[in-house]
C-alpha cells in the first residue's frame, strides 16, 4: 500500500467494523476514535469519556483559559472534521466508535465546572453520560436533526451531527449542574 492510499482509504460501501489497523490507517480515524477508546468492545462512549477525564487531568494544569478555549475550539472543527471522514470510511452515519463527540463535550463540561473535586467531576460525569446514552428530550431531538439516510453518503451534516447530540447532552449536563449548585 503506499502512503497515499494510507492516507486516503476507499470510501466503504459496506459498514466497516473498526480495528486498530482502520485506526492507524488516517489521523482522522485515530482522533474520531480517541486515540483507541473507541476501539473498545464494550461501551466505547463511556470508555472515551473517560479517556477524556485523564486527559483533562493532565492538560489542565498546563493550559490557562484563553488556551482552553483555543483547544477546545480547534478540538470542535477538527473532530467535525475526523468524524466526517471517519463515518464516511465506515460507511455508517453516526458509529459507536466514534468517540471523539464524548470527548470535547466532556472536556467542555470539565473546563466549565472546575475548580472542582472528584465527586462533582464524578456527578458530572454520571449526568453526561446518562443525557449521551437516554437521550431525552432535547438530546433526542439533536440526535435526530442530522441523520443521514440508510444507503447514502456520509457528508458533513452528518459529521456535524454526530458532534452535535454530544454538545446538546453536554448543554443539558451543565443546567442541572446550575440548578444543583442554585437550589
Amino acid at each position: 500500500m503506499n502512503s497515499a492510499s494510507a492516507m486516503n482509504p476507499p470510501v466503504a460501501t459496506a459498514p466497516r467494523k473498526p480495528t486498530w489497523r482502520f485506526m492507524l490507517s488516517h489521523p482522522a480515524h485515530a482522533i474520531a476514535l480517541g486515540f483507541g477508546s473507541g476501539l473498545s468492545p464494550l461501551a466505547p462512549g463511556t470508555v472515551g469519556t473517560l479517556w477524556a477525564w485523564v486527559a483533562f487531568l493532565v492538560l489542565q494544569p498546563h493550559l490557562s483559559q484563553p488556551q482552553w478555549a483555543m483547544l477546545l475550539g480547534a478540538s470542535a472543527l477538527v473532530g467535525w472534521w475526523a468524524c466526517t471522514v471517519t463515518a464516511r470510511h465506515m460507511a455508517v452515519a453516526d458509529p459507536g466508535a466514534i468517540v471523539w463527540d464524548e470527548i470535547l463535550a466532556f472536556w467542555i463540561i470539565l473546563w466549565l465546572v472546575t475548580p472542582a473535586s472528584f465527586w462533582p467531576q464524578l456527578w458530572a460525569f454520571v449526568l453526561f453520560r446518562f443525557f449521551d446514552a437516554a437521550k431525552p428530550g432535547p438530546v433526542a431531538w439533536a440526535d435526530a436533526l442530522f441523520k443521514g439516510r440508510r444507503g447514502h453518503p456520509v457528508g458533513w451534516a452528518q459529521g456535524f451531527g454526530i458532534v452535535f447530540d454530544d454538545l446538546i447532552a453536554a448543554l443539558c449536563t451543565l443546567l442541572v449542574i446550575a440548578l444543583w449548585r442554585f437550589l
